[in-house]
């Protein structure tokens, strides 16, 4: 799938106008977005939907990988080999 130019503002902007419209449909019956666009809570899925996409835009654009923790060796040996946590 193409970018088609979306950069990490673009797509970060576009993920917070999607949670906004999340928080607002379900603290009241619909929201409007800045470009007159209205949804109601009918549209919870699509808003879901919308959310996904656009995490996705940020998790590929982000240049920061997540970082996991190293698993480590803890408690007592057992057999010869300790547990990783």
């Amino acid at each position: 799938m193409a970018d088609l130019g979306i950069t990490l503002e673009i797509a970060a902007a576009r993920l917070t106008a999607y949670l906004d419209a999340e928080k607002g449909v379900l603290g009241s019956q619909s929201y409007r977005f800045a470009d007159g666009r209205e949804l109601t809570r009918a549209d919870l899925r699509e808003i879901r939907e919308g959310i996904n996409y656009w995490q996705g835009h940020v998790d590929r654009l982000n240049p920061t990988p997540t970082v996991l923790p190293t698993p480590r060796a803890v408690g007592h040996m057992r057999r010869g080999s300790y547990r990783i946590r």
